[in-house]
């Protein structure tokens, strides 16, 4: 049967000289694997171009409950974005969020809040001028509401640390590496309770910024089995300086 579902593009790989297999998060049947025919020839109705990191689409598909690879109807590019491929900032936050989304959602069932948020991210990330310097580190909090490791915020206060591992604020120093001494974790807990529209107001130093991302990798790898190691962080901390 045909279904209509909306799909955030994660990943493309190529399958024969013509063909790709790609994955996409899509709002009715969650993470998908769908092979693209002839899609490299000249005369196809589906562009490559569509099919580029966290582009939002409209599909129209052919979906068998037993899974595997599934197969496309029709697909374009909806909405069409303004000014996240000819931004290098924004293309690289996307390219790293990709990453990040790519290894935390696995094989994930449909989830429609969590599509909604992911969605409505991206379309910001394409629609604001402002505040991106914070935007990842504000989306990769925001995302753990939805993965389960959400941080426990109830004794969240000053002079609190933040432990990574318990994912809880703590008044003393936890007996290992992996937490936040009060001052980082004050600026955590801002983000947290920041939303996408004031993240410009943040005033977080370029030094703060690189070292709550890798704390907050750290916290995913703590939380997500496999996550391993992230590369594009580091190109996107080059892109900003």
């Amino acid at each position: 049967m045909l279904y209509k579902t909306r799909g955030i593009v994660f990943k493309t790989t190529n399958y024969s000289e013509s063909s790709v297999v790609v994955q996409v998060f899509t709002e009715k049947f969650g993470l998908q694997s769908y092979l693209i025919n002839g899609i490299k020839k000249p005369k196809s109705k589906i562009k490559l171009n569509s099919l580029q990191p966290l582009h939002l689409l409209d599909m129209v598909v052919y979906h068998k409950s037993t899974g595997g690879i599934q197969r496309v109807s029709e697909l374009r590019h909806q909405p069409v974005f303004l000014t996240i491929p000819y931004d290098i900032v924004k293309s690289s936050i996307v390219l790293f969020l990709n990453e990040v989304l790519y290894k935390s959602l696995k094989q994930h069932e449909a989830d429609g809040v969590l599509f909604e948020f992911l969605f409505h991210a991206i379309e910001i990330l394409d629609s604001v001028s402002a505040g991106l310097a914070n935007f990842h580190l504000y989306f990769l909090l925001r995302l753990t509401r939805f993965l389960g490791f959400y941080p426990d915020m109830t004794q969240a206060k000053d002079g609190a640390y933040f432990d990574l591992m318990d994912g809880r604020y703590v008044n003393h120093q936890p007996p290992h590496i992996l937490f936040l001494e009060p001052a980082y974790a004050a600026v955590w807990t801002s983000i947290i309770n920041s939303n996408f529209d004031d993240l410009e107001n943040l005033k977080i130093s370029g030094a703060a910024r690189k070292f709550l991302l890798e704390k907050i990798l750290a916290y995913y790898r703590c939380h997500v089995e496999g996550f391993g190691q992230i590369r594009s962080h580091e190109v996107l901390e080059e892109v900003m300086g």
